[in-house]
């Protein structure tokens, strides 16, 4: 694995500017395969619904070429179950609209986490219900018929306390879903909670075990305990077991972007060297 596999979240890169100002930014910080959240990160470019066009796009995706950067995940985290239904309905519209964005930008894929029952994001217990999974895949369903038509590829993200809370529950999803238009962005500290932190390598064992198959893209990050939780940390400040993960991917997808969580310019390339270390000593 080369070091082009690696890249990082464009906010954490800049902070939020002009279309060239931003990608400017990137390229000066020599990264080159970026998560792109339009609406973190661009304040020149209005992505909200109905705002789309081709010409937009196709003048973004000039600026991308124009530095060399690449879209691994156009990002747009939507609340695919949220309890109020028209504010369901308009989040899956935009994410719908970022489909048609991420065709013409040659992203691999748009992204999102899988939400929870609450209108104001609140871990509440019916996210963990078959009824609430339901709810998904309603949403999902609409979307990825949407993707399927478009030729893009949706990526799911599993999160501990979201309604794809742990490895057994998204390779349920992957095989409900049915469709080689659906992929796994795998962010295995996002699978740790308070209760499996200790039993890490075998959650994470677990999600290559079961859907390794289907891993498009990993976030990495790190973690530490604060008060009995999870927070997270940048890479090599924390927890988090490295090599466990890196043989893991070396095995089954030697090629997969890592996108760097938490880090941040001026650090990003001391935490790339100090992962490949550990992926080329394995």
């Amino acid at each position: 694995m080369s070091k082009g596999n690696y890249g990082m979240r464009c906010h954490d890169i800049a902070p939020k500017g002009t279309i060239q100002e931003v990608l400017d930014k990137v390229v000066d910080n020599g990264v080159l395969q970026i998560q792109l959240a339009m609406g973190k990160s661009f304040s020149d470019f209005d992505s909200s619904y109905g705002h789309y066009s081709p010409g937009a796009a196709h003048m973004l995706r000039k600026e991308l070429d124009k530095r060399g950067i690449h879209v691994a995940v156009l990002g747009c985290y939507i609340n695919p179950t949220n309890p109020d239904e028209s504010k369901r309905e308009a989040e899956i519209r935009r994410f719908i609209e970022h489909l048609k964005y991420a065709k013409i930008l040659g992203a691999d894929m748009v992204g999102t986490e899988t939400g929870r029952y609450d209108a104001d994001f609140k871990v509440v217990p019916y996210t963990y219900t078959e009824g609430n999974y339901q709810i998904l895949l309603k949403s999902m369903r609409q979307i990825v018929k949407a993707a399927e038509k478009l030729g893009v590829t949706v990526g799911v993200e599993a999160v501990h306390d979201h309604t794809l809370y742990c490895p057994e529950i998204m390779r349920r999803f992957l095989e409900d879903m049915d469709s080689p238009n659906v992929e796994a962005i795998l962010d295995p500290v996002n699978l740790i909670s308070a209760e499996n932190y200790q039993n890490q390598d075998e959650v994470i064992e677990k999600a290559f075990k079961l859907y390794a198959d289907r891993i498009s893209v990993l976030h990495i990050k790190d973690f530490v305990m604060v008060d009995g939780q999870p927070e997270f940390a940048m890479v090599h400040d924390g927890l988090f077991h490295y090599e466990h993960l890196l043989k893991l991917v070396k095995q089954y997808k030697p090629y997969a972007a890592m996108l760097l969580e938490n880090s941040r310019p001026g650090r990003c390339h001391q935490d790339i060297a100090y992962l490949e270390s550990i992926y080329q000593n394995i």
